[in-house]
């Protein structure tokens, strides 16, 4: 007679499996112990890894707006115009899945938010003017993209 195995396991099994390794900041020998996972901060409901992207402060501002030295009054005025250029468009994009021809809505509005935004960025944060020519590329790309979302 074959007789199956029980499909439950030890207790032992259970403790063992329910504890958790050490991690290397608690002192173990670094070859033996795994990597401790990524701290985790909240800010604002928002939980991000300690030392990856951007950090948010308590004010809600980013730290490349805090610590981004503009060469001018020009380029701060640059750089909030591209934000908010950046963040209407980014909106537009919700809304491509609802049109006709999504493709081309997509395709148009993400190519000129790209181009039109990265040229005022640039300018705003180097004071180069090299790149200038592609606002209005952007731009025109982003006309069409609208009309695409329209018609």
């Amino acid at each position: 007679m074959i007789r199956r195995r029980s499909s439950r396991s030890s207790p032992a099994r259970h403790r063992a499996a329910a504890s958790p390794a050490p991690c290397r900041e608690s002192g173990a020998h670094p070859s033996l112990a795994p990597a401790c996972p990524p701290a985790l901060w909240s800010v604002g409901g928002l939980k991000t890894v300690k030392g990856v992207g951007v950090d948010r402060r308590t004010d809600g501002r980013s730290e490349l707006e805090q610590g981004a030295q503009f060469p001018d009054a020009y380029g701060k005025e640059l750089f909030d115009k591209a934000n908010k250029h950046h963040f209407l468009h980014s909106l537009a994009l919700l809304g491509v899945p609802y049109c006709r021809k999504p493709v081309w809505a997509g395709l148009l509005l993400a190519s000129g938010t790209t181009l039109f935004c990265t040229s005022f960025y640039y300018q705003a944060l180097s004071g180069d003017t090299s790149i200038q020519t592609l606002g209005p590329v952007g731009g025109s790309l982003l006309i069409l993209g609208w009309l695409a979302l329209a018609f």
